[in-house]
C-alpha cells in the first residue's frame, strides 16, 4: 500500500507573488506502481499527476494544497490504498502593496516641494 504522501516543495507554509510560476510535485516513500496522484485545492480535486504546475498565479491560488496517492493491490484490484499528504499552505501576496503605495506618495510630496522652491528662488532672482 501506499504511504508518506509528501509535496515538494516544503515547508507547509509558502508565500508567493502574482506572477511567479509555482510547481508542486507529489511523492510517496512507500508503495508499488501503478501509483495514482490527485491534487486537492482547499479540499476539492483540482488535477491528476505527480506534478502539479500552477503557472502564472494569482491571488485565487491561495489555499491549502494536498496529494492524495492511490495504488490497488491484487489483480482485480478490489483494495484500494491511499496516502494524503499534509496540507501545504500557499499565501499569494501583492507585489508590496501598501508600502509601494506610500513610497510613491512620499516621492511625489518631495519632487514637488523641490519644483516649488525652485521656481520660488527663480522668480525672486528674476525680480530682483
Amino acid at each position: 500500500p501506499v504511504a508518506n504522501a509528501t509535496i515538494t516543495p516544503a515547508p507547509p507554509a509558502l508565500q508567493v507573488r502574482p506572477g511567479d510560476p509555482v510547481t508542486l510535485r507529489c511523492s510517496v516513500q512507500v508503495g508499488s506502481a501503478p501509483v495514482t496522484f490527485t491534487w486537492l485545492h482547499n479540499g476539492q480535486e483540482l488535477a491528476r499527476g505527480p506534478l502539479l504546475e500552477l503557472g502564472d498565479i494569482d491571488v485565487g491560488h491561495s489555499g491549502t494544497y494536498q496529494c492524495m496517492a492511490t495504488n490497488q493491490l491484487g489483480q482485480d484490484g478490489h483494495r484500494v490504498f491511499r496516502a494524503l499528504s499534509p496540507e501545504l499552505a500557499l499565501e499569494v501576496t501583492p507585489w508590496g502593496h501598501g508600502d509601494t503605495a506610500v513610497a510613491a506618495g512620499v516621492g511625489g510630496s518631495l519632487l514637488s516641494l523641490v519644483l516649488l522652491v525652485g521656481a520660488m528662488v527663480g522668480w525672486h532672482r528674476c525680480h530682483r
